[in-house]
């Protein structure tokens, strides 16, 4: 009896075992699950915030080197500008090449203008070359549209010198 006892007792004993080793696996197959989600879960994170600090870094560069570029072409063109407005002090010395700009110039107005009264404003040095292509453009003008244009020094409003 003791011996039949004893064998129910290893049974219930090896049953007990079998049942928690499958317990420990489910628990620890659930434990592994959870571990590999959470480390999954941080290595998204991880690369999400890589991704976006490259993408930072890219973007501050780009703007960097387009604000060296916005720089030298506003460097590029203050030094065009400085060369234009020498060169334009040094357009009146020649009186007859200067006359046949002015008159050019006046010309294309009379045309965009299509008006047939116009004042024009001069530097009190050049009121007397201005008459002479106003008389000019008119002429012209005329001789292509068909149309008279009468255009005046505005003496009231002149241009400042060194323009």
């Amino acid at each position: 009896m003791t011996a039949f006892i004893k064998q129910e007792a290893t049974e219930k004993a090896r049953e007990i075992e079998i049942k928690a080793d499958e317990e420990f696996a489910i628990e620890k197959s659930k434990l592994v699950r959870q571990e590999t989600d959470a480390i999954d879960a941080a290595y998204r994170k991880k690369f999400k915030q890589a991704t976006m600090s490259q993408q930072i870094t890219q973007s501050t560069v780009a703007n960097k080197t387009r604000l060296r570029v916005l720089g030298a072409r506003q460097a590029l063109l203050d030094d065009i500008f400085a060369a234009a407005e020498k060169r334009l002090g040094e357009a009146t010395q020649d009186k007859a090449r200067y006359a046949a700009v002015l008159k050019g110039l006046l010309l294309e107005g009379f045309y965009a203008l299509s008006e047939s009264d116009v004042r024009v404003r001069a530097r009190k040095a050049d009121y007397e070359i201005v008459r002479e292509a106003i008389g000019a453009a008119a002429a012209e003008y005329k001789e292509k549209t068909g149309s008279e244009v009468a255009a005046t020094i505005d003496e009231e409003d002149d241009l400042p010198d060194g323009r």
